[in-house]
């Protein structure tokens, strides 16, 4: 699978600090990060409990705010703005994929999918069609009408990967996507990961896995609140999985969400 090839920059960070109980007995989460993430680039960072890398992970994802320092998101001052804004951000721009899958366990696939594409306020037959359209690229058409329980593991993530994606948005932000899984239903996650960066997505995968890493086009490591390496892989393809792309998982490259930030 051919990459589309890294753009403007998308993700800038300058100096950031995430600092708690400031004082005598401070502890700095994040200790003057400096990072540039381009535009369709599949960036892995890793790191052991405790790196740092669960709230570098918060930050890039606008789910917390940084003690000081600059995020600029394209152009725009993240760090300045308000719940509200942020909000808009994480709705439009962001897909979150998480360990733990957070489905809503009273609502079928197709319903959780659904669900934030109706806080955007989009019509439900728009709705419906961006729904069934994501859950056809992860291989979850004929079980659309599941609940999770009658799932297993492995298809409950791609429901959770389904309803990052269906809005569409430029970037994914995976935390630990693998870290529930057996290695077979791991490794169908990490090809559609590879297929969303083929379509042009930028991936942002957060990982404690070397091996999980490894399938990304660059890894950056986070040890004691700092980036200790930064290291792009040989080649521009990720390195292949044990198992092979799953059919459906490679689709048309479609535009990026054009809604501004």
């Amino acid at each position: 699978m051919q990459s589309v090839q890294p753009s403007s920059r998308l993700i800038e960070i300058r100096n950031l600090y995430k600092i708690y109980h400031p004082g005598e007995n401070e502890v700095r989460a994040l200790d003057g990060v400096t990072l540039t993430i381009h535009s369709g680039e599949f960036v892995a960072i890793v790191g052991d409990s405790g790196s740092g890398k669960s709230t570098l992970m918060n930050l890039l994802g606008c789910l917390d705010a940084p003690t000081r320092g600059e995020y600029l998101l394209g152009s725009t001052p993240v760090a300045r703005l308000g719940d509200d804004q942020l909000s808009t951000i994480r709705n439009r721009q962001i897909g979150f994929i998480f360990q733990g899958f957070n489905l809503v366990p009273t609502m079928n696939a197709l319903e959780n999918v659904e669900l934030p594409l109706t806080y955007r306020g989009i019509p439900r037959e728009q709705r419906r069609i961006l729904a069934l359209d994501a859950l056809g690229k992860v291989s979850l058409s004929g079980r659309i009408y599941h609940r999770p329980s009658q799932m297993s593991g492995g298809q409950q993530q791609r429901v959770a990967i389904a309803r990052a994606i269906a809005a569409r948005p430029p970037i994914i932000l995976a935390d630990e996507p693998t870290g529930n899984l057996d290695s077979r239903s791991g490794s169908d996650v990490l090809a559609i990961l590879r297929a969303l960066w083929g379509e042009g997505k930028t991936i942002i995968l957060i990982t404690h896995d070397d091996k999980v890493a490894r399938q990304a086009q660059r890894v950056i490591r986070v040890h004691d609140g700092k980036i200790v390496s930064d290291t792009r892989m040989d080649s521009d393809t990720p390195v292949a999985s044990d198992t092979p792309l799953p059919p459906t998982a490679s689709f048309p490259v479609t535009h990026r969400d054009s809604a501004a930030i």
